[in-house]
């Protein structure tokens, strides 16, 4: 299953890099406020699922773009279900800014088993399957291991939403910015969350995100050795769309600091 979701998206990062060849012909459709979604989104997310679907008919599809789409040879409601989001960082990719990835998860019973983030700028596959570790380009993934906030580059995202509490994430900024080495925000949920894995990143937090966004990343961190949950520590995360990530030392420290601003 692993092969697969790498074979669909590789097949979707193909797509998206001869797009960002000729990015002033890319069709934008605005979705909501500072929310955009391209025929290129559309089209890589076509090809996920059309590469998952040739293999395992009987599997079910959650889809950023298309929404979610049931099995086309079960009778009953699958119990597994591909997660996935084709473009992750569109705003970046319309700009030419190259901070975007594929995310595509798979769930089994509810569960998070397989897992791939794949950055086509810089052609780093993010992949790990629950209980057999994390890898990137098949080198083995361990989070990093500072044990102080004060050291700490912590990655996060800005509200982008009409409907999001700008004040309030002001606050959150100015609480960690005083006890953190540094905020990133580089503007794609999946692929900080892989940093994170990776250890270039030692957290990560983030309000008002969906599955499609944190389902694969999420994985990666935990068979990194990292934790994840919402800011009160808590495993909510995919329901409740509040997420924090990190090394087990920073973890707790990242939970004092955000409790009192969890959604949930």
């Amino acid at each position: 299953m692993l092969n697969v979701a790498v074979k669909a998206a590789r097949r979707a990062g193909n797509i998206i890099n001869r797009a960002s060849l000729n990015s002033e012909r890319i069709q934008v459709t605005r979705k909501q406020h500072n929310d955009f979604v391209t025929e290129v989104d559309q089209a890589a997310e076509a090809a996920i699922i059309e590469t998952l679907r040739d293999a395992f008919p009987d599997h079910g599809f959650l889809g950023e773009e298309t929404g979610e789409i049931t099995a086309t040879s079960a009778a009953d409601q699958p119990n597994h279900i591909w997660i996935i989001d084709p473009l992750d960082g569109t705003t970046n990719f319309i700009h030419g800014y190259p901070q975007y990835a594929v995310s595509i998860a798979l769930a089994v019973d509810g569960v998070t088993q397989q897992a791939v983030v794949y950055d086509p700028n810089r052609d780093e596959l993010f992949t790990a399957t629950r209980g057999a570790g994390a890898y990137v380009n098949n080198r083995r993934l361990r989070v990093a291991g500072r044990t102080k906030m004060a050291e700490a580059l912590i990655g996060t995202g800005f509200p982008y939403r009409e409907d999001q509490d700008v004040e309030a994430y002001l606050e959150i900024f100015a609480q960690m910015t005083r006890q953190c080495a540094g905020l990133r925000r580089p503007g794609a949920a999946s692929l900080d969350l892989a940093y994170v894995a990776a250890g270039r990143l030692d957290g990560f937090f983030e309000q008002g995100l969906k599955p499609w966004d944190m389902a694969a990343g999420a994985l990666l961190i935990t068979e990194a050795g990292g934790l994840v949950g919402n800011y009160a520590g808590e495993e909510s995360y995919l329901n409740t769309g509040e997420i924090m990530a990190a090394n087990p030392r920073i973890f707790g420290q990242m939970v004092s600091v955000l409790r009192n601003h969890s959604k949930v």
